[in-house]
């Protein structure tokens, strides 16, 4: 096959816009990095030449080349980013040179790099730009209206043009498509991932969650209890992030090994406390313990004080960042029961407490990397 260009030998001719390159004539890794390019949820093109003078080689986001066609490419292939050489020996130290001669940026050794080599073809594939900002929110005692919060905060991001995922992390919870009034709406639940492993891809779960309000849902139904897998909340977290935007996930207060792995996984995580001296007792308890997860809680006070206690002061004796007070809205509830959704009016208080946070906490979180 000598002489061979790439865009001659692409196989499948109708391999998906964006999708890698790859090229080998070995049929043993080929079938790999085929099974593994499918575990990443792309089906990629396939070179079986052994040059690559045409543009099919400068295309694709990244190449993935098999260590037996490495040869044929030194002199002929233009070098380019995001080119990965593959190999299964671990005692053949030439496999560093010939990777430096084609202009590769990484080897991976199969098997023991499969794990990582399926997370780099779903990043190239899926787009290289920023992860979304998580935010997660819960309560310090019960009632405290976080998951209010957590459906205001997700449908005023959603409002200002932002993608946004929000994520029901809370089983006993009754759903947050009832809060949405999307109940009814179609659109993939918990249970359809709760013994789920290894990679999602992002896009693949955004297209499968109901669409409300301009935002994808990941909510409960109502059908028998299940447990999620602390991998699955994993994945299908990672999944969720892996795309500009923001991710809100809204939180259990018993912590469990799904909740500790979206805790993992978040930017932030808001308290949100009531004015009340018996609230903050409460919220000592669950402040505690995530914080021997979280490296970023804020507390946000919500109510008028009943107790004489401001919110700099329950800040205070909760020894967290406050991140503001969060006044009451009259009829809020009643209307909530009726259906309206919460932090649509933009004029509300609760709106304008969202519109604020995002605006500081995006620039805060951004402002890290």
């Amino acid at each position: 096959m000598a002489g061979s260009s790439t865009s001659e030998l692409l196989r499948p001719p109708e391999a998906q816009p964006g999708a890698p390159l790859v090229v080998s004539r070995d049929e043993r890794l080929l079938d790999d990095l085929l099974r593994l390019c499918a575990a990443a949820g792309v089906q990629p093109a396939v070179a079986e030449g052994t040059t690559a003078r045409e543009p099919g080689w400068e295309r694709p986001p990244l190449v993935l080349v098999g260590d037996d066609a490495a040869a044929g490419l030194v002199g002929t292939a233009p070098r380019r980013p995001a080119v990965v050489l593959v190999g299964r020996d671990p005692d053949d130290a030439g496999i560093w040179r010939r990777a430096v001669a084609i202009g590769a940026e990484h080897v991976a050794l199969l098997p023991d790099a499969e794990t990582w080599l399926v997370d780099r073809i779903a990043d190239a594939t899926e787009g290289s730009g920023g992860q979304a900002v998580t935010v997660g929110v819960v309560g310090g005692r019960g009632g405290a209206g976080a998951s209010t919060l957590a459906c205001a905060l997700a449908v005023t991001a959603a409002r200002s043009g932002r993608r946004t995922v929000l994520v029901d992390g809370d089983p006993l919870g009754g759903g947050l498509d009832v809060l949405l009034g999307g109940e009814s709406a179609e659109g993939l639940r918990w249970p359809a991932f709760a013994r789920s492993s290894g990679r999602v891809a992002g896009g693949a779960l955004e297209e499968s969650l109901p669409a409300l309000h301009s935002l994808r849902l990941l909510s409960w139904d109502r059908g028998e209890a299940v447990v999620v897998r602390p991998e699955a909340a994993r994945s299908v977290l990672a999944a969720a992030r892996r795309r500009d935007g923001v991710v809100v996930v809204d939180l259990p207060r018993r912590m469990d090994g799904a909740a500790a792995e979206a805790l993992a996984q978040l930017d932030m995580g808001l308290l949100v406390v009531p004015a009340e001296l018996r609230a903050v007792a409460a919220a000592q308890r669950i402040s505690s313990a995530l914080r021997m997860v979280l490296r970023d809680l804020r507390v946000v006070v919500r109510g008028s004080p009943t107790s004489g206690l401001r919110g700099e002061e329950i800040a205070r004796l909760l020894g967290l960042p406050l991140v503001g007070e969060l006044p009451s809205e009259s009829g809020l509830a009643r209307l909530v029961e009726r259906g309206a959704v919460p932090g649509s009016h933009g004029d509300g208080p609760l709106a304008r407490f969202c519109g604020l946070f995002w605006d500081r906490a995006l620039a805060d979180v951004g402002g890290r990397g």
